[in-house]
């Protein structure tokens, strides 16, 4: 009777059912309790305090924390599994899931019974996986606050959130930094990935065969690799923004048919972009500045188009190895380059002369490096002023025909803290 009288039930009249209002205090087994006994339609509120768990939600409830209570996992397992549809789990702070790897310990699971499960502004710590969407439809996680771990390597930790086979997800506005990767999608379709900050991480997405899906307006901060999508059709990739990002700002390997469009790829190391066997992708408006390499191509990707892009003080603007010219001109309207001196004597915008960033040169010192040592010498310097003057003389490769001026610099959303 004493556990029973731990909690408040208060009975609110819906239109056509009766839902039940559990104000819950953090003392026995209160929770599980209201769990145990909760129906669907019933909304179960934590008073401030720290609650045992691993706990499981089998009815269609809401479960809030309202922003002052915690779950505490037993560090095995998941610390929060949700079984039922139509469960929102708000306002909590989750730790103490288990490490094991192989089954995905996370501080909330939403199981393949929880279609369109809500997981809203939760903090999510030191957990090995932050929230598993495993098989569940519709579901939506956002504005949620997700730290993993720095415990073990890097390749060892779990996800901040992880996407497997999930229809008509929606990860939306949540800030994730440390663990593995901050989102990991597989095998699932038609999602949006939008709003969200990565930071620390080893992927900031990492996609693979996700189908008709949007990643929008995203923010990857000082990660290893910024957005590596793989295996993947018709993906739509707008106004994100990779800044410092170590290897790559945007990986495309295996991906057919897809946008790129309005991104802001910046002071990054090895490659703003690395294309590998990807076919039929359409990128525009987007800035690529900073970089080792602006745009590297290889594996015979084809039928990509490149129009209105900025490239901006990359020290090697494309590497692409070819023998057939590739015009990255759309309908008069080629891009900006920041290392092409020409002149608009006309006036409308396109320089008078197209851009050929790479030589007979850059081809010799990409596949012997050793070669950087004759760069100086008379020899070389009169191969490069003989291509310019016989532009003939050139090697398959990239040509601009119809080169800007002027950049078109893409302006994105400022990142608005939890």
């Amino acid at each position: 009777m004493l556990r029973l009288l731990a909690f408040l039930l208060i009975i609110s009249s819906a239109a056509n059912a009766l839902a039940v209002d559990w104000q819950i205090v953090p003392q026995g087994d209160a929770l599980a309790i209201a769990l145990k006994t909760a129906k669907a339609g019933d909304t179960i509120r934590l008073a401030p305090g720290t609650y045992q768990g691993p706990i499981e939600i089998n009815a269609s409830v809401v479960l809030d924390g309202q922003g002052q209570a915690h779950i505490q996992g037993n560090e095995t397992g998941s610390v929060i599994v949700v079984n039922a549809i139509d469960v929102t789990v708000r306002g909590l702070t989750v730790t103490g899931s288990g490490s094991d790897g192989e089954n995905r310990d996370a501080g909330i699971v939403t199981a393949q019974t929880a279609d369109r499960a809500l997981i809203e502004n939760n903090n999510l710590i030191g957990n090995l996986v932050g929230v598993d969407i495993h098989g569940t439809k519709n579901a939506i996680v956002q504005n949620n606050k997700i730290e993993g771990r720095l415990d073990q390597r890097m390749n060892d930790r779990g996800n901040g959130i992880y996407v497997w086979n999930a229809t008509g997800s929606k990860v939306i506005g949540n800030d994730i930094r440390y663990g593995r990767d901050g989102i990991f999608v597989n095998t699932s379709k038609k999602n949006e990935f939008s709003g969200n900050r990565m930071r620390d991480l080893r992927f900031a997405i990492h996609y693979m065969n996700a189908n008709n899906s949007i990643v929008r307006g995203n923010i990857s901060l000082s990660n290893h690799l910024g957005y590596a999508i793989m295996y993947s059709d018709n993906v739509l990739i707008e106004g994100n923004l990779s800044r410092g990002d170590r290897d790559h700002g945007i990986m495309m390997n295996y991906t057919n048919k897809g946008k790129v469009i309005g991104n802001r790829i910046e002071q990054g190391g090895e490659k703003c972009v690395f294309i590998y066997n990807a076919h039929k992708n359409e990128f525009s408006k987007n800035l690529f500045s900073q970089c080792q390499i602006g745009i590297h191509f290889t594996a015979g990707s084809e039928r990509n188009t490149f129009t209105q892009n900025a490239f901006v003080g990359n020290r090697t603007q494309v590497k692409y190895v070819g023998s057939k010219w590739a015009d990255w001109s759309v309908d008069g309207k080629g891009n900006y380059w920041s290392d092409h001196a020409a002149f608009d004597l006309d006036g409308n915008g396109i320089a008078d002369a197209a851009y050929r960033p790479n030589d007979i040169m850059d081809h010799v010192l990409w596949t012997q490096p050793a070669a950087k040592s004759l760069l100086g010498s008379p020899a070389v310097q009169l191969i490069r002023w003989s291509q310019s003057a016989f532009p003939a003389l050139l090697p398959g490769g990239v040509v601009d025909s119809a080169p800007l001026m002027q950049p078109e610099l893409p302006t994105l959303k400022e990142w608005e803290e939890l």
